[in-house]
């Protein structure tokens, strides 16, 4: 028989060139990171989504400690008008129960962009991007301490043992990078978790793999020993020698689970050593964009905040589901480390230095994802767990006030320059399309693309869902309803 010789390079390549792009395109498409298809990751809870969604990423500005509305959002001057006059109406209990009369608000309110939202003076910047925002003005909630408002804004039910809203999210899209998990929760300077802890951002009965990992922006580790003390080979060894035992154990169980969501971490674990370091090193990053952002910033607190919007965008970037920012303590008037926005006593001076710690960088973030094409895909929440009343706590402060208060909402197909819902002339209650938390989920869902009443997760003989047995999505404040 006659000698063949082989095959040269290039001939291999002309003959099998259909081949290596089948190949390239299988490879693509398997990974989760793939953008181009609208086929949800593979490890996603829901196999298909509802509708075709508006965004892809929510980023949760939680302003801890209880944002006063009439002195940001919501405008009222009879407040002006009656000033250190009784309350006219029926007052109801509050939680300190040390109640004055009408107080006046110390900030003053101009209409902002090309839609006239009234935005107060505390946020200049933010006035800079009205025509963004969808200003929700008649939030209620049904609870009125700090722990229980917490609790219920990030699950829909007052205590701990629920998974977070992030975590729903996680559970049911997934994530579309693999190397950082699908819930991320930024911290820096001297940010703590709000009341209620870190229960907060739990998976609860939600595999594992779905709670908010916290990510410290500014900390040489972001994650407690994420640099390798060994080298990837010999990780990657006792990696897979652990999984062996941890598979074997996982047939024993039945595929329990909560032990697959383990093997997972593990996994996931392994992939962040490199990817979190990368992450959080902006040393790449322009100096105009950290001067937007306001990372060079005389005020470590703003300079600390800023650093984790900046962290935000470049998870965007990299496909995290959801990301939520934590404020930081002023160590002023009565707003503690766990909620800093919660001023009984010397509410101008505690609102002022807390608005001067966010203003700039939340305006930043949305200009800078409005400049990359990314705002159109990311929906940013920003609100706190309840409003604060018309009238004095001793003689400058402001008690809870549960029954009407402001959120907003920006990118991700929200109608930006819009106002919804209405309070009564003193900012007490919610008299106009008056909303629950669970409409505010209901709606980020919607835009993600999912019905907020198909997103469920057997547990304990029922089937739980983000907004229990509640939700309207608020379509006026949605692009083309």
């Amino acid at each position: 028989m006659a000698f063949q010789y082989p095959v040269s390079r290039r001939q291999m390549l002309q003959r099998c060139s259909t081949g290596f792009g089948a190949v390239a395109l299988a490879g693509l498409m398997s990974d989760p990171s793939y953008g181009a298809t609208a086929v949800l990751p593979s490890e996603a809870a829901l196999r298909q989504l509802h509708h075709l969604p508006k965004a892809k990423h929510v980023i949760f500005c939680f302003m801890s400690g209880g944002v006063s509305h009439v002195d940001s959002f919501d405008p009222k001057p009879l407040l002006k008008k009656l000033h250190g006059q009784p309350m006219p109406v029926k007052v109801e209990r509050t939680q300190f129960n040390n109640n004055g009369n009408i107080m006046a608000s110390p900030f003053e309110f101009a209409p902002a962009g090309e839609s006239g939202i009234p935005v107060s003076s505390m946020f200049p910047q933010l006035a800079g991007v009205a025509d963004e925002l969808a200003v929700i003005r008649s939030m209620t909630t049904p609870v009125n301490e700090h722990a229980q408002g917490n609790f219920f804004m990030h699950s829909g039910f007052p205590f701990m043992g629920y998974p977070s809203a992030g975590a729903w999210c996680a559970y049911g899209l997934g994530t579309e990078n693999r190397d950082l998990p699908g819930y991320v929760v930024l911290q820096s300077g001297n940010a703590v978790p709000p009341h209620g802890g870190v229960a907060l951002f739990s998976n609860g009965f939600l595999p594992a793999q779905h709670q908010g990992s916290i990510l410290k922006a500014d900390k040489p580790e972001a994650i407690r020993n994420i640099r390798p003390g060994e080298s990837a080979h010999l990780q990657r060894q006792r990696l897979d020698f652990a999984r062996q035992f941890d598979e074997a154990f996982l047939d024993r169980t039945g595929d329990e689970p909560q032990v697959e969501a383990a093997i997972r971490n593990y996994e996931t674990a392994f992939r962040m050593q490199s990817a979190v370091p990368e992450l959080c090193d902006i040393s790449g990053e322009t100096e105009a964009t950290q001067r937007l952002y306001g990372v060079d910033s005389d005020d470590p607190q703003k300079a600390a905040y800023a650093r984790q919007c900046l962290l935000a965008r470049r998870l965007v970037e990299r496909g995290v589901r959801f990301i939520e920012l934590s404020c930081l303590t002023k160590g002023i008037g009565a707003g503690g480390a766990a909620n800093p926005w919660d001023q009984h006593g010397d509410l101008e001076k505690g609102h002022r230095a807390m608005a001067g710690q966010v203003d700039q960088p939340i305006a930043a973030l949305i200009k800078d994802l409005r400049q990359r094409g990314l705002l159109d895909e990311t929906l940013i929440v920003w609100a706190g767990e309840f409003g604060r009343t018309p009238f004095s706590q001793g003689s400058n402060g402001r008690d809870h006030n549960p029954f009407g208060f402001s959120v907003w909402m920006a990118g991700g197909g929200v109608q930006g320059g819009t106002t919804y819902g209405e309070t009564d002339e003193f900012g007490y209650h919610a008299v106009e399309n008056k909303c629950e938390i669970y409409d505010l989920w209901a709606t980020v869902l919607h835009q993600l693309g999912v019905d907020h009443e198909k997103l469920t997760y057997r547990y304990g003989g029922r089937d739980f869902r983000l907004t229990d047995v509640h939700g309207n999505v608020l379509h006026p404040v949605l692009q083309n309803g």
